[in-house]
């Protein structure tokens, strides 16, 4: 069993740019080391017409669907995480969420010394440069923030990520104390039968067909040696 410990609570935020880009199977990866771990964490789940992570982990973590899109959300956002006090709390965003952080983000940013809680970004993204510009606001708008950004290798390999590497919103990351990693490509059909059957990921690891489950320890493993960078 991996020995992942934290110093202070920790409130993970998995954010990126539109939809499609893998912030649902980040989260996901997220919550199953820290379940490896031993630690029940709280899951916040802002896709609340699509909550799937939610429906997956329901039975591991303790769940709360919070919509983000009004000032409403986020004093429930705060509310919710104070009630964790000590604890880690994992929030999978939606990707309407961005408008949100520019209006209501300081709701949050202004909370955390008084909750005693670092927040901690996983920032999801694909090449395109919508990824980087919604990044930058978010910089902005929560600038307390520690940000790492993670390539979904899903759009290709790290060569692939021209735009970031040669950005000054990586070397804004970076000059933070911030990590650039790479997230493993999961097979599709895998993929497909976690969102589909609303697995956790350990319990798809139990019940899928042996090709299957061969294909997700693989990419298990390699997620595990990514998100040991930036969780504990």
């Amino acid at each position: 069993m991996n020995d992942i410990r934290k110093t202070h609570p920790t409130i993970y935020w998995i954010g990126g740019s539109k939809g499609g880009v893998g912030k649902s199977m980040v989260t996901m990866a997220v919550l199953d080391l820290l379940l490896e771990g031993e630690r029940r964490p709280l899951l916040v789940e802002c896709d609340t017409s699509n909550p799937d992570v939610c429906k997956a982990y329901d039975r591991l973590a303790t769940t709360e669907l919070i919509d983000l899109d009004q000032a409403d959300g986020w004093i429930h956002l705060v509310n919710t995480c104070e009630t964790q006090r000590g604890g880690t709390v994992v929030v999978n965003t939606a990707a309407r969420n961005n408008a949100g952080v520019r209006q209501y983000g300081q709701t949050l940013e202004g909370s955390l010394e008084e909750l005693g809680s670092e927040l901690v970004v996983l920032w999801v993204i694909n090449r395109q440069r919508d990824s980087l510009e919604l990044l930058k606001e978010f910089m902005d708008a929560v600038p307390r923030a520690r940000i790492h950004v993670v390539r979904n290798a899903y759009f290709g390999d790290e060569r692939k990520f021209e735009v970031y590497q040669g950005s000054k919103v990586r070397e804004s990351v970076e000059s933070r104390g911030g990590l650039s990693v790479t997230f493993p490509e999961l097979a599709d059909r895998v993929a497909d039968d976690l969102f589909c059957k609303r697995l956790a990921i350990e319990a798809a690891a139990k019940v899928l067909p042996i090709g299957n489950r061969a294909e997700l320890a693989r990419w298990r493993g390699g997620v595990r040696r990514v998100l040991q960078r930036v969780v504990g």
